[in-house]
């Protein structure tokens, strides 16, 4: 990257405030701080989500047969309520939920977002429609020229606007966020290069992983992805990623926070002892329930 040596002068104040960013790894100095912040501040804003909260949660039934899986409580709240906060916390507020099954639960629940302090607009699958159908689904709401897509049934402790500076730094038609993990083997391994995501490997064989990345269902993407999206019918975004990673369009982001996927009753066990105590909360009753039926 072409750099070029710049003299400034700045209050004695304001560089204490940049001082006290300074965490030696993600910001390591000054003069990369400084260059973040000013990065962050010219990057372009994202101001909408899509939340993919209509799947079935085959793998969590019966369970699901009466309670969506995003309404599941950790740590005394819904999953969805946790990804609502993280976005939140970052500004993004205007939210669509694609809903299906039991979706009416969740409406019921958000209503239209005011008490959560955002905008709820709700899109309903009428049949399963996959990631990308839901996606498409949702396409006439989807006004700005970027929006992020994540997945409903997913715990995630990442700052987004390094996520989003990072898609814009890059260049691609999407930018998947990673992360590590001992075994990819039950997730599906991404192969990256540089920036880049180069190809994907749906079931690695234990042991033999070229990489320990794995996509954590959440993703930047600008808008011109709906012209590689069929516009009808059901499918599946991780099934036209690799598409995007042999034209080089797709970049992938590693993140150091924490990542749970609440794909099964045991990654759901665990999911409710671990993030409770990172997040300094406690086993709620309801949630104690679902655990030993």
């Amino acid at each position: 990257m072409d750099r070029e040596r710049l003299t400034i002068t700045l209050k004695k104040s304001i560089l204490d405030k940049v001082d006290e960013l300074i965490d030696g790894t993600r910001l390591r100095n000054r003069s990369h701080t400084i260059e973040t912040l000013i990065s962050r501040s010219l990057t372009p804003k994202i101001n909408t989500a899509v939340i993919l909260a209509g799947g079935r949660g085959i793998n969590m039934r019966p369970f699901t047969f009466e309670m969506p899986k995003g309404l599941f409580p950790v740590g005394g709240k819904p999953i969805l309520e946790h990804l609502v906060e993280l976005l939140r916390s970052y500004n993004i507020r205007n939210l669509i939920f694609s809903i299906g099954m039991l979706g009416e639960k969740i409406e019921q629940f958000f209503t239209d977002g005011q008490k959560f302090g955002v905008k709820i607009t709700y899109v309903k699958e009428k049949k399963a429609l996959g990631t990308a159908g839901a996606l498409v689904l949702a396409k006439k709401y989807l006004k700005d020229t970027s929006f992020i897509v994540i997945h409903g049934d997913i715990l995630i402790d990442i700052n987004l606007n390094d996520l989003i500076t990072f898609h814009f730094d890059n260049n691609a038609l999407a930018t998947i966020a990673l992360t590590t993990v001992v075994d990819p083997s039950q997730y599906g391994e991404v192969i990256l290069h540089g920036s880049k995501i180069i190809d994907f490997i749906e079931k690695p064989q234990k042991g033999q992983q070229k990489s320990q990345l794995i996509s954590c269902g959440l993703y930047v993407v600008n808008r011109e992805i709906f012209s590689y999206l069929p516009k009808e019918g059901s499918a599946q975004l991780e099934n036209i990623f690799p598409r995007f990673a042999k034209l080089r369009l797709l970049s992938g982001f590693p993140f150091e926070g924490q990542f749970m996927d609440i794909g099964t009753p045991a990654s759901y066990e665990k999911a409710i002892k671990k993030w409770a105590s990172l997040k300094k909360g406690s086993v709620t009753s309801v949630e104690s329930d679902l655990l030993v039926r």
